[in-house]
């Protein structure tokens, strides 16, 4: 029902800045929420941000500290992750989800993924 591609990683140097896309299709993708998150080698998945198409309400993980900015293009069905002052921890594989509306912004609650794309912080 829903098909989400990425793009946009690639190795930056400390600092640095990149951009993500997600491109959304399929018959019901505006009934969710989107969101990005990332996983890194021997760690859990854990939520980034969300955003939601109608109204663009945005919510943040705590330790994006105003870095990160998400935002959609509803014209294109694209949402973006704008990632600023990007630091070494922030190397991990990024995807985006489809998330249930209504429901708490944690993986547990993405009903269809991306195949993510990696990105790697050089210090």
């Amino acid at each position: 029902q829903v098909q989400l591609v990425e793009s946009g990683g690639g190795l930056v140097q400390a600092g640095g800045s990149l951009r993500l896309s997600c491109a959304a299709s399929g018959r019901t993708f505006s009934s969710y929420g989107m969101g990005w998150f990332r996983q890194a080698p021997g760690k859990e998945r854990e939520f980034v941000a969300r955003i939601t198409w109608s109204g663009g309400r945005t919510y943040y993980a705590d330790f994006v500290k105003g870095r990160f900015t998400i935002s959609r293009d509803n014209a294109k069905n694209t949402v973006y992750l704008q990632m600023n002052t990007l630091k070494p921890e922030d190397t991990a594989v990024y995807y985006c989800g489809a998330v249930r509306y209504g429901a708490p912004a944690t993986p547990n609650e993405v009903d269809y993924w991306g195949q993510g794309t990696q990105v790697t912080v050089s210090s």
